[in-house]
């Protein structure tokens, strides 16, 4: 089995909810819920990657690692590279970087996913699940991937495109679910790339891999894990949890 490692950026300056890292859903932060599903995963160690030391303090104060990184990163894949380098473990084959907003992930999926980007010997998958109503493909903040072929759970697809609104009439059409497990070769290729003025508008740090021509593969997850990022999703993540609890 390859050495894998999970990192998991953080920041609290988040434009549309500041400090979400930070909010209690049954008296445990989000970052501690998605810290404690990665510990969970059992694939290998585990580290929120953060520039803001009450993230920090909030994770160690808990029992968990974290990576104190410099503030400003343009993305979480450039912040988790530097908490990478901090590591300083020449042994570590893939890393995975998990969304820190994502309290309900389903870890098997993320396991699934590692399975099969060992199996195909992919050097960068990411996760996508199916859409489940019109609501959800017109909302913009749902970001879409299109893929070569149909999705499974045992296959691995190439990305076409990645966007916030899509034709409906394209085949093919995920909702893409921010997740990566990057070769860390592939890692480091990725953030030596200047920053694409595709990235920049849409805001999505993946276009930068598809505008040059590096190949993303896509896996199914089972389970469409909710999001933080409005204080909408806070209240309905927050209400979902404290039920099941």
């Amino acid at each position: 089995m390859s050495n894998t490692v999970i990192l998991i950026p953080s920041r609290l300056a988040a434009t549309r909810l500041p400090n979400k890292p930070l909010l209690k859903i049954n008296n445990i932060s989000i970052i501690n819920h998605v810290y404690k599903i990665a510990k969970s995963s059992l694939i290998g160690e585990s580290y929120v990657a953060t520039g803001d030391k009450e993230i920090f303090e909030e994770v160690i104060k808990h029992g968990g690692k974290c990576i104190l990184t410099k503030k400003d990163h343009k993305t979480g894949t450039d912040r988790i590279f530097e908490a990478y380098q901090e590591l300083k473990d020449d042994n570590i084959d893939y890393v995975i970087n998990l969304q820190g907003d994502e309290p309900m992930l389903d870890i098997k999926d993320v396991n699934n996913l590692l399975k099969n980007t060992i199996e195909k010997k992919s050097k960068i998958s990411t996760l996508a699940c199916q859409i489940e109503n019109e609501k959800l493909f017109l909302n913009k903040n749902i970001v879409k991937v299109t893929t070569k072929d149909q999705l499974n759970q045992s296959n691995l697809s190439t990305a076409t495109s990645f966007m916030r609104e899509i034709d409906n009439t394209k085949k093919n059409i995920y909702h893409h679910i921010g997740i990566y497990i990057y070769n860390v070769s592939y890692l480091e290729k990725f953030v030596k790339l200047e920053q694409t003025q595709n990235e920049k508008s849409q805001k999505l740090e993946q276009l930068r891999l598809m505008d040059n021509n590096i190949e993303i593969n896509v896996g199914l997850a089972k389970t469409k894990p909710i999001g933080v990022d409005t204080a909408e999703d806070y209240l309905e993540i927050k209400k979902i949890m404290e039920y099941k609890n």
